[in-house]
């Protein structure tokens, strides 16, 4: 017997994989009582078992629309595991019964854009005049630090709140003749991203947001997941973020999603199985 592969973790981030599925419900009715419910302990059983391995997450999704009716939500280090979730996954209702609809892989990672330490410094003796030898600009810098710390883990190697509305979509940098994105200096691409960044934290404790980077592993370049406990916050920060230049000048956005985390057993009644 041949050994498992050895895992296959990036350098840097986390892999995240969403997943949709159609719900055919004529190969469902095909099967009988016996086989839906063992169909269904099945699926929960490996629910379980992936929310056992470590670092792993799996979220289960209502969707809402009719794009699809059931979304799993996936965030673990080793590509070997999400693709074996993701196989298990599409065939634990059996043979056909989970079409899919749409799907999308992404690592999670640090926005490049971030403020560093000696922009915070220059930051504190610029505009609140605070020398370098001071001890108020040593404690202004060690909370800096201990917040970044904070930063990089949530965007690295974060932990999914259970927050019930779950918003997915993916992005990607305008490269046409009037704005491109890539040809922009660095400075004035990180100077409109930490603007951008500054409408996204005033949602903060309404919306919480996961930025994972897609080039060269999907279609797009970022996926952006959002979760809150109302529609009306995801509505909202999205509305307010397209008059920010880095969206109105120089983003293109594909389809939304939108999902209820629920448990299985809920799901399934859901779901009408």
């Amino acid at each position: 017997m041949s050994e498992p592969p050895s895992p296959l973790i990036p350098e840097q981030g986390w892999h995240c994989l969403h997943l949709y599925y159609r719900i055919e419900f004529g190969q469902w009715q095909l099967l009988t009582d016996e086989e839906q419910r063992a169909a269904k302990t099945r699926l929960s059983s490996i629910v379980q078992e992936v929310r056992a391995i470590d670092s792993t997450q799996l979220l289960t999704l209502s969707v809402v629309t009719p794009k699809a009716d059931l979304g799993f939500m996936l965030v673990t280090p080793d590509l070997h595991v999400a693709n074996r979730i993701e196989k298990q996954l599409g065939l634990a209702l059996g043979p056909d019964v989970l079409v899919p609809v749409y799907s999308y892989l992404s690592l999670t990672e640090e926005s490049e854009y971030r403020t560093t330490a000696q922009d915070y410094a220059a930051m504190l003796e610029r505009e609140q005049k605070l020398q370098p030898t001071s001890s108020e600009f040593t404690e202004a810098m060690a909370t800096f630090e201990e917040r970044m710390k904070h930063y990089r883990q949530e965007r690295v190697s974060p932990t999914l709140p259970d927050w019930p509305v779950v918003c997915f979509y993916y992005m990607n940098k305008r490269r046409g003749e009037q704005r491109n994105w890539y040809a922009l200096p660095f400075e004035d691409r990180r100077k409109l991203m930490l603007g951008h960044g500054a409408v996204g934290r005033q949602y903060a404790g309404k919306v919480k947001q996961l930025i994972t980077g897609s080039t060269g592993l999907d279609d797009a370049e970022w996926g952006v997941t959002l979760f809150a406990r109302d529609t009306f916050q995801i509505k909202s920060i999205v509305y307010q973020m397209r008059f920010d230049p880095v969206s109105a000048e120089y983003g293109d956005f594909g389809e939304f999603y939108i999902g209820l985390q629920l448990p299985l057993d809920e799901l399934f009644r859901r779901l009408q199985l």
